[in-house]
Formats: C-alpha cells, structure tokens, sequence
C-alpha cells in the first residue's frame, strides 16, 4: 500500500491522511486494492481481534457482468489479515449459500470470533430483513431469516448483537419510533426466543434517520450513523455509552472520520486503537471505499483509555492427537453464579475467541463428546485495560488414567466446606458421571508445604471427601467415587513462591474405569 500523509484538511484525503485531535494522531488509510475496487465497497465487519473482514461490494463477478464491467448486485466478500505484512489477503466472495443469487446480499454485523454472520437480503418489494449464519468448520450454513420481532413487513436494514450474544440492536423504519429509520433492540429470552422490540430512544434516536449500527466488543459502546445529529454533512458517525443506566448522549466523532459526504458503517476492533468503516470520500478508489481508522497516541508516554476487556482466545485440540476439537465453552459469572455466555470452536481450526467485559471474575468449562471437559477462571478486575490472553485448551480422551485439575473448586480458608463458586464445576461433574455410567474416578486434593505433613493430609482427606459427599447428593453411587487425601505430596509446582503453592492447593479427577 502506497504511503501518503496528509495533516489538515481531510475532504480530498488519498489513501492515507492524518489529523492531531487532543492528545491523538488520528489516522485513516484506504484499504487499497487487496481490499477496495473502481466499484462500490462498503458495510465492513470485522471479528473482534480484527483477522477477519468481511464486506459488501457491488464489484462485477460473473462472466456477463465483467464483460458488461458493470454490476446491480450486491455480494458479500471476505479477507483474512497477514500480521506479518500488515496486510489484507487477495479478497474472495464468499460461496453460495451465503450470496443468494438475484438478490441484494450485505453482511451487516459479524460475531467477535468470526464464527456467526448476520446478512441482509432484500425481499424484492423494496423492504429486506435479517438473516444470520454460521461458520460450520470451513462453510457458511445456508442464512436463515430471524423471525419477528426483529423483522417485519417494514424494512431492517442493519444490526449488531451483544458480546454476550443475549441483545440484538438493528435498524429500522418501522412504525412507532421517532423518525425515518430507528435504532431498536430485542433481547433473547432462556429458550432462545427474540422479546418484543423496543425502540433504543433519545438521545440516540432522531425525527430524520440512523443507521449502521454496531455494539462493541465491551458490551456498552455503541457506534452509529445519523443525520439528525447535526454534523458535518449527510450521514456522520458518532458514539454513545451506557453509563448509569442510560445511553450517554451521541459525541460526535468529528473530523477526519466524518465528512461532508456519507460516512456510514463504522466498526471498532475489541483493542480500541483500530476501527474500519466506508466513505465515498474524494480521492478513493471508485464510488465508496473502505478506510482503515487509527488512534494513535502522540506521545509515546501517553497510553490510549481504550476499553476495559479481555480478549481470550486460543484453540481446542486432542491432547494425543494434537487435532483440533470443535467444543462447546461456557462462561461463568463466578460470583453470581450465572451462565454469562455459550460458544463454540471452530471444529476444523479448532479456533475461539470470546470478550470478557471488565469488572468480573469468570469461570470457563470446555466440553466435548468423548472428552474428560476442561476448566479454568479468567479475573478481568475493573481497572484493568485491555488486553489479550491466549489459552491452548488440550482435552483429554475418557480412557483409565487420565485425569483434570478442577480449576473452579473453592473451599473456605483452611478448612473442608465448599464455596458457592465451586457449584457450577461440581454440577459439570455430575452431569458427567451421569452421562457415563460405569465410569468410576478417584476424587484426590492436595495442599502446599505450609503446616505440619499429618494435618495437611487431614485437610486434603477432608475436602476431597466433601466433594464426594456433593457428588453423592447429587445421585452418583457412591461405590463410583473413591476420595483420597495427598497432603503436601505429589507437588507439581515449588512450593518457595506464591504461584507454586497455589498450583499445589489443587483438587483433581482420575479416570479408575469406564
């Protein structure tokens, strides 16, 4: 990509320009021809590490149209992210089922792992509606149309659901809102289904339009279109924050993300520091164009705000095989105690990727058939900013030996009672013994090196025995379960520092039979 750094006015920008704002070097980038073309390119979505994007173009692709070097359809395309060029892959368009031949197809809103896809399809009539699919392996299933209330005879044209996959915000000019086009939102109830949609309100919602609609991977920042917020000219965009219990009023982004030509569809990456979006800009490639945004800090010593998640992301494998395993992962409030969130890996890359908001602790199991699940925390205190945290989930076949660490069994200080954090992992082993019958385990703890040898094997006697006890409770005979207390031996990290003792305070689960 040629480099060309304009400071100042941004109105005809080129490929590359760049303004100071505050503390901030903001810089915008033309994607270039790995990405852009001489025709319409718009509608970016990217997944929330941004490795992937995908995109609607209206680029000829079929004999006919090239020859005719003209095209009425709209295709979704996609591309992938070299790091090590910093670059974007020759782009492809995404197979059938996704792009229904003879009609309007636009990916409108991508989950942060890249692995669910909402699509707009037009309907002939004038209206269009929601579609969503989902990355099986290596193909797209065939889009399937949300049901009301998120669709309706009116026409939705863009939508953007929650990290915790529970709320759909989407566009539409449906009656009852405030103007032309609204943004609105559903939340899904425990069985699946989508409520009854409401309209977001003022001061998001204006008398004229908005559009492009896009919730960011921290769960309370929203970005959005709109003409009726004042501005620079046609659709700006701007961003508003849950704060309080409301919606803070929309900030406008100001120049040089907004012109006085059309700047619609912006989506930021989970770090904050990256964003895309379309402009029909002067100085592009061809009609509408898709830019790279930048948030740079002037000075080396000052770190951007940025938002307060964690990025957790890895692959799933057999631990013998070294293949990888499509498996499900369920995130845990650990101290209420509640289902945050449920996601997949991929079954042929084995890849996941979830966002955890700030200002909780969580419990993560993995599980997959034919498979001993696997279980594990991430803290993400309140302060803390942003980061990434890569976890390499090995699992382990159900065959004699093998044998977990059960990360999320909490006991009281020094002595054998259970915390109500450890509930969610004891129910995981229920439902496991139960799903296999003949299987029968050793229940073991261990502690540190503090304290006398006798009382340590007591202690660790004790809590293995509590766990037995649940299991019992619970309806899993009690000839399956045999409970052993090691003390301070077998330990499997130095005891000389916080972090081994820590790793040595374990409660663990062997495979006797099955």
């Amino acid at each position: 990509m040629r480099s060309i750094l304009i400071i100042g006015s941004l109105f005809a920008c080129g490929l590359v320009c760049a303004q100071q704002k505050d503390s901030v070097e903001i810089k915008i980038e033309n994607l270039g021809k790995e990405i852009n073309s001489p025709y319409p390119d718009f509608a970016p979505v990217t997944s929330a590490d941004g490795s992937v994007m995908i995109f609607t173009s209206k680029r000829p692709t079929t004999e006919k149209e090239i020859r005719k070097n003209s095209s009425n359809v709209e295709r979704i395309y996609s591309s992938d992210f070299n790091p090590k060029d910093s670059l974007w892959h020759q782009t492809i368009v995404v197979p059938d089922p996704v792009n229904t031949k003879g009609r309007n197809n636009s990916a409108i809103a991508l989950s942060n792992d890249g692995q669910h896809m909402l699509i707009y399809h037009d309907d002939f009539n004038g209206n269009g509606d929601i579609y969503e699919s989902k990355l099986q392996g290596t193909q797209w299933s065939e889009p399937k149309r949300l049901g009301e209330p998120v669709n309706s005879q009116f026409h939705e044209s863009s939508a953007s659901i929650a990290p915790d996959d529970k709320t759909i915000y989407f566009v539409s000019d449906r009656p009852g809102g405030l103007g032309g086009r609204d943004i609105w939102f559903s939340t899904r109830d425990a069985s699946g289904k989508w409520g009854k949609a409401e309209n977001i309100g003022s001061p998001i919602n204006t008398n004229t339009d908005e559009e492009g609609i896009f919730i960011h991977p921290d769960g309370k920042t929203i970005y959005f279109s709109s003409n009726g917020h004042g501005g620079h000219g046609g659709f700006d965009i701007f961003k508003t924050e849950f704060k309080g219990g409301r919606w803070s009023t929309p900030q406008d982004l100001g120049e040089p993300l907004n012109t006085n030509g059309d700047d619609l569809f912006f989506v930021m990456e989970a770090n904050g520091q990256t964003g895309y979006y379309s402009s029909s800009m002067p100085g592009g490639m061809g009609d509408k164009d898709i830019y790279r945004v930048s948030f740079i800090p002037i000075k080396k010593e000052v770190k951007p705000a940025g938002p307060r998640l964690t990025l957790l992301k890895g692959h799933v494998f057999d631990e013998e095989k070294q293949t990888p395993v499509g498996a499900l992962m369920d995130i845990y409030d650990s101290e209420k105690n509640e289902l945050v969130t449920t996601l997949g890996s991929n079954s042929s890359t084995g890849k996941f990727l979830v966002s955890l908001p700030a200002g909780k602790n969580y419990r993560i199991t993995v599980k997959s058939e034919g498979y001993l699940y696997y279980s594990d925390f991430v803290n993400v205190p309140d302060t803390a900013a942003y980061q990434e945290v890569e976890r390499n989930i090995a699992l382990k076949k159900l065959t004699v030996g093998k044998k977990i660490v059960l990360k999320n069994i909490f006991y009281d200080f020094n002595k054998a009672s259970l915390r109500d954090e450890s509930m969610s992992e004891l129910n995981q082993m229920v439902d496991l013994l139960k799903e296999n019958s003949a299987m029968k385990i050793e229940l073991s703890s261990y502690t540190e090196s503090k304290g006398a040898d006798e009382y340590n094997r007591k202690l660790s006697q004790a809590r293995a025995q509590s766990v037995v006890d649940y299991l019992i409770k619970s309806g899993i005979p009690k000839t399956r379960l045999v409970p052993v207390g090691y003390g301070e031996a077998l330990p499997v990290a130095s005891n000389d520092t916080e972090e081994g003792r820590q790793m040595n305070r374990r409660t663990e689960f062997k495979i006797l039979k099955n």
